[in-house]
């Protein structure tokens, strides 16, 4: 009897499969093109010589800023495809162990890392590390407290979820507060994406009135957030340019011996006079 040949298992699939799938939906074009215009405004103006993206090879966060170092780091199962349209410098790397140097960076950009992570304060802290002081760190993410997050809680329940399944959104008031305990202080922030949580692309594009609504009316329930912080050094604080105050020159005080010499000439010449 000839053996049956044992059946091969399944390869697991990638850990971000459902989330490239997702960014290829008209929801996920959506949001990257929300994210592409807030990340372009937002870079322009950090300055420095070297500027990484952590992940989301689909959308180049660096592409205003004006650095002369641009890299990616990417993990070892994400696709190379979409990072090999850009001029990037490729890291292949893990986010909880950056293989960089401590305080070697003038700029990070997190999309959508932090939420779809084992450990997400092991990636602040890393970031932390290898922030150089007065760098700047950019993170975009899914707001729980938004139509899209009320959806993605309720589809849960029946086993149909809106947003990738293996995202923990983490709220922006719980961000803030870890990116405090490490000494960082916001510089600024943007929410976006008040368009309601439906799949059709035509649908969706009629919708584009809802985004001047939601700016003006109930800005801080749009479903995506994006939010910058600069890493402040502990004892250490900029007051800008030291004046040049020119410092008078100190006379010359003549020295103790030749004091005493001058005394006793002087006691001569009056005990002795011409």
């Amino acid at each position: 009897m000839i053996p049956t040949p044992p059946i091969p298992s399944q390869m697991p699939a990638p850990p971000w499969s459902s989330w490239e799938k997702w960014l290829q939906s008209p929801p996920g074009r959506y949001v990257l093109a929300w994210e592409q215009h807030c990340f372009d405004q937002i870079v322009a103006d950090v300055f420095g010589f070297h500027a990484v993206q952590i992940g989301l090879p689909q959308i180049n966060t660096l592409v205003e800023n004006r650095m002369p170092l641009h890299a990616i780091l990417i993990h070892s199962n994400d696709s190379l495809t979409n990072a090999a349209r850009y001029n990037w410098h490729l890291i292949e790397g893990n986010p909880t162990e950056l293989p960089f140097a401590n305080e070697s960076l003038d700029l990070i950009v997190l999309p959508h890392v932090l939420e779809f992570a084992a450990d997400p304060h092991q990636i602040l802290r890393e970031v932390d590390r290898v922030l150089r002081p007065e760098g700047r760190l950019i993170i975009s993410g899914f707001n729980p407290a938004s139509l899209w997050g009320a959806r993605q809680y309720l589809s849960r329940l029946i086993g149909n979820p809106y947003l990738p399944r293996d995202g923990q959104f983490i709220s922006l008031i719980r961000i803030k507060d870890w990116l405090e305990l490490l000494n960082f202080s916001l510089d600024r922030g943007h929410f976006g994406c008040y368009k309601f949580p439906l799949q059709g692309e035509s649908v969706m594009g009629r919708m584009n009135f809802l985004e001047k609504m939601g700016n003006r009316w109930w800005p801080i329930f749009g479903a995506v957030f994006l939010v910058s912080a600069i890493k402040r050094q502990k004892g250490m604080r900029l007051i800008g340019p030291a004046s040049l105050v020119r410092i008078p020159a100190i006379q010359q005080l003549t020295p103790a011996a030749e004091r005493s010499n001058i005394q006793k000439t002087s006691k001569v010449a009056t005990l002795n006079p011409k």
